[in-house]
């Protein structure tokens, strides 16, 4: 893909965790204004578990809603995670088909305490993982991602027969824990379960790209490649790489919220080439709805802008990407610069468990295991000499006075403008898992579940 069209180089996550990307990848805004974070704790990590009781407003726009009203059929395939209860399901928000999950292939469960979670077609599950849709935790075995590649490519057939628009939001999740792959690539990587499972994407997403060729539609087909997180150093060597960038998943340095990304549209994507522009997934809202001529609504702020002056013609604009750790703006880049006003990887009761966000990769007075305050002072780096995070620069240096009157200026401009989403994070509550999904009636496998007990949800992190 890269070699036929753009590496995007500077590419961001909007969170460096899975469900707040990708609520703000379907709404163009922060999920500080889209709702989701929670405000239980100060600068935690929230997503969607089966406990949790919100998901994505009906007051938000999903890009979904607004290509459905320029025309296009669109599909949702694999892991969702804004919400698994019904009002908050893709078919509700713009989606016409979707085969995939609501919440991740955590399990087996023993649908006492704790359900499977249940797989839809459209609207009605027909299934649960590790009953219906097997993961073999033993060998890694599963056949979900060549279903999620068939399921592509029929949609595909089915939209270029009828010579339909259409949306394709392929999101399949085998390399996230636990990780699964199928026969035909178990045990064909040097690195493990985890390398087999991204050869296994690989190939789907050369499948998916040739049906495209074959179909005539590849030259008038943006597709995109990107990812919701960084790498997860807390899985070791059963997880991926960050490369140079410092820490993962979790955290607000470059490991966790720095993405690859890759743009191709043969014919209109000039082959081979590589940028620089600071871009995030909130850009993706914007330059689908740019393609589609599709207007969003004016009555709120959107944190993306359309990427097809950069994909097109190369062009590159200076602009803020912020980082945010639940409730609160942990650091922001502009240029090359970036500066931390927290930092925090993860407590030492954790890290005595083994849970640690940064895999030894320790820097004094940056990868702190406290909260750390540094807004009377920020941390400054300077992400081209320094794409690690690991040397900052003197504050008393005029290196540093320059480059922070830009960011803080930004930073308050930021906040000026800022109007928090209602935090859909806070409430958990055991009677709204996936004990009764719907069809569940129909298969006759619907659970009984417990009486509401709402509590406050419990973010470690």
């Amino acid at each position: 893909m890269a070699a036929e069209g753009m590496l995007l180089m500077d590419f961001y996550t909007a969170n460096p965790l899975c469900s707040p990307s990708r609520a703000a990848l379907l709404t163009g805004r922060l999920p500080i204004r889209n709702g989701f974070y929670t405000t239980n704790d100060h600068a935690r990590n929230g997503y969607t578990p089966q406990e949790i009781v919100g998901g994505i407003a009906d007051s938000e726009v999903l890009v979904s809603e607004l290509l459905a009203q320029a025309g296009y059929r669109n599909k949702i395939i694999g892991k969702w995670h804004l919400g698994h209860r019904p009002q908050y399901l893709p078919l509700r928000h713009g989606f016409h088909e979707w085969f995939g999950a609501p919440n991740c292939h955590f399990g087996p469960y023993d649908n006492k305490a704790t359900p499977n979670i249940p797989v839809y077609n459209g609207s009605d599950m027909v299934g649960r993982y590790y009953e219906d849709f097997a993961i073999s935790r033993a060998s890694g075995e599963s056949n979900l991602t060549q279903l999620y590649v068939q399921e592509a490519l029929d949609f595909i057939d089915r939209q270029a027969a009828a010579g339909r628009p259409f949306f394709l939001y392929w999101a399949p999740d085998a390399t996230h824990g636990p990780l699964y792959a199928s026969r035909g690539f178990l045990g064909t990587s040097r690195r493990g379960l985890y390398g087999d499972a991204v050869r296994e994407l690989d190939h789907g997403v050369g499948r998916i790209l040739s049906r495209l060729r074959d179909r005539g539609l590849d030259t008038n087909t943006l597709v995109f490649f990107t990812s919701d997180n960084g790498a997860a150093m807390v899985s070791r060597s059963k997880g991926g790489s960050n490369g140079p960038f410092l820490c993962g998943k979790q955290t607000t340095f470059e490991g966790g919220m720095r993405e690859p990304a890759i743009a191709w549209w043969p014919s209109r994507i000039q082959p081979g080439q590589i940028s620089h522009q600071l871009s995030t997934v909130m850009d993706l809202f914007s330059t689908a709805l740019d393609l589609a001529g599709a207007v969003p609504p004016s009555d709120r702020v959107y944190d993306g802008t359309s990427l097809l002056p950069t994909l097109l013609n190369g062009t590159e604009v200076d602009r803020p990407v912020f980082y945010y750790r639940g409730d609160e703006l942990m650091a922001v880049r502009y240029g090359l610069y970036k500066a931390h006003f927290w930092t925090w990887t993860n407590g030492e009761d954790e890290r005595s468990k083994g849970i640690d966000f940064c895999r030894g990769e320790d820097v004094p007075g940056v990868t702190t295991m406290q909260q750390v305050n540094h807004t009377d002072s920020p941390l400054l780096f300077h992400l081209g000499r320094d794409p690690g995070e690991r040397y900052s620069i003197k504050p008393k240096s005029s290196e540093y006075k320059q480059a922070m009157r830009k960011l803080e200026d930004l930073v308050a401009v930021h906040r000026a403008g800022l109007l928090p989403g209602e935090p859909q994070f806070n409430m958990c509550d055991s009677a709204v898992m996936n004990w009764a999904p719907p069809g569940c009636e129909k298969l006759g496998r619907c659970l009984k579940g417990p009486k509401s007990k709402p509590y406050k949800c419990p973010w470690p992190h």
